[in-house]
């Protein structure tokens, strides 16, 4: 069915699964296509949803770029079942690479097919565009694909833009950091102009944006904390990075004077600054062991400065240490259907980063070294942290020898065998706050960065 400039079509005809293809072909001028994944609001809430030739696939795999290297079309295969509910929109796009504008296109062409066998690779709609349908603009709105009703629809747009893909950004909520305010004076016409930034960068730009306004409106006492895990992330390659992050603490008696003295409350919230960076639900999981394992409400931006000091009234500390109990509640927490003899690896789009802090040994060494072998299995990296003196400790002395704490179990755990991938690091401190932000983020980031692409090789991470 061909389709004219503005019109609209319910797919319900289409097979319950809604495997599509959309085709995108520009003659006459260079062109970066991609689609946004768009919420309710017509916002770009999360940036893993731009697919483009630089992120080839959506975390559900609902929306994937099948040929990122473009030539003479690009395609995109879609499930749209698999979208989870708060994508409510797919927009396919096109923002030009270098001079000229859409007046020049010479014939462009968007077509939709089914993929499923029974339709047999079937068109289902075409729609056409030339220069003649646009003037000076630089960028396009080329079709969308919505929900309505609890139907998915098509909407043929071809709406451009003259600012190119800064203005699709701001379009869909995003903002562009570039962007200048109105007192900045205007460059002389001499001045060569700035390199535009490509998609990827625009995407992660406005994600940013979005985030320092989150934490600047809910925790300002935490922007300087997120900025710096950025230049972390950043020098470690891993500033696109998403994961889930967990903090696990030990709620023993001798941990008293460190929650008593503010000490892990700070730390607390150095942690929840890295949360913010990997995960941007704006929370950080906790989990605490004495002689026994609690899981507390999450830590979120709005109540970080409280927080330690709530659930240490809620959890009055105990008198064991028992890392396996803990162990086994993350455990079950991320992954419930991993069994107790875990052989297989369990694959993931999203890691979890556990950062576990403790001042003494275990009770129980025979079931945490267990855990941490089945554990290995899944795509959650351990993160020890000993508060004390050790082989390990970050900074060390003449009279270390004399004076250090027995970690000895934990330094067998970051190099213990019989593992299906290396999922444990360990460094000692003699207090939380010994290490300045940037050096304990480069403590926390070090193993982990070489943990990835081991996890994703062994078939742990998609």
């Amino acid at each position: 069915m061909q389709l004219n400039r503005g019109q609209r079509l319910a797919l319900s005809a289409l097979t319950p699964a809604h495997s599509l293809r959309v085709e995108v072909a520009l003659q006459g001028v260079q062109a970066d296509v991609a689609c946004f994944g768009l919420d309710a609001q017509g916002h770009l809430a999360d940036e893993r949803y731009m697919i483009f030739y630089n992120q080839t696939a959506s975390p559900c795999a609902g929306v994937v770029l099948s040929n990122p290297a473009g030539g003479a079309s690009v395609g995109f295969d879609l499930i749209l079942d698999q979208l989870p509910p708060s994508i409510d929109r797919l927009v396919f796009t096109a923002a030009l690479d270098g001079a000229g504008t859409l007046r020049q296109l010479q014939r462009g062409q968007v077509v939709l097919h089914s993929n499923s066998a029974a339709n047999n690779n079937s068109e289902v709609a075409a729609f056409s565009l030339t220069g003649q349908d646009f003037d000076q603009e630089r960028a396009a709105m080329l079709l969308e694909i919505y929900r309505k009703d609890g139907t998915w629809r098509i909407s043929a747009t071809g709406q451009g833009f003259n600012g190119g893909l800064a203005a699709l950004v701001k379009h869909f909520g995003g903002e562009v950091a570039e962007e200048k305010t109105a007192a900045t004076p205007i460059a002389p016409a001499s001045t060569q102009m700035p390199t535009p930034a490509t998609p990827a960068q625009t995407a992660a730009n406005a994600a940013r944006i979005s985030l320092e306004k989150r934490v600047e409106k809910e925790a300002p006492h935490l922007v300087s904390l997120v900025k710096k895990v950025g230049v972390s992330l950043d020098k470690v390659g891993l500033g696109q990075h998403r994961a889930r992050v967990a903090l696990c603490l030990d709620i023993s008696g001798s941990m008293h004077k460190l929650y008593s003295s503010g000490k892990i409350s700070r730390f607390a919230e150095r942690i929840l600054a890295l949360a913010a960076r990997f995960d941007d639900d704006g929370e950080l999981d906790v989990f605490l062991f004495g002689e026994n394992a609690h899981q507390p409400p999450p830590m979120q931006l709005a109540n970080s400065q409280a927080y330690i000091q709530r659930i240490t009234q809620q959890y009055p500390l105990e008198g064991g240490t028992d890392y396996a109990q803990a162990m086994s509640l993350i455990r079950r927490h991320y992954y419930p259907t991993s069994s107790a003899t875990q052989k297989q690896p369990q694959k993931d789009r999203l890691p979890v980063y556990v950062m576990f802090l403790t001042d003494g040994q275990t009770s129980n060494e025979r079931e945490a070294e267990r855990q941490i072998i089945e554990a290995s299995y899944e795509p959650i990296f351990w993160q020890f942290m000993g508060i004390g003196k050790s082989n390990k400790s970050t900074k060390k002395g003449f009279w270390q020898q004399l004076t250090s704490t027995d970690f000895s179990f934990l330094e067998k755990l970051d190099t213990m065998q019989n593992r299906y991938i290396d999922n444990a690091n360990f460094f000692s401190v003699e207090m939380p706050d010994q290490e300045s932000d940037e050096g304990l983020y480069d403590l926390l980031l070090g193993e982990y960065k070489e943990w990835i692409p081991k996890a994703r090789k062994l078939g742990l991470l998609e």
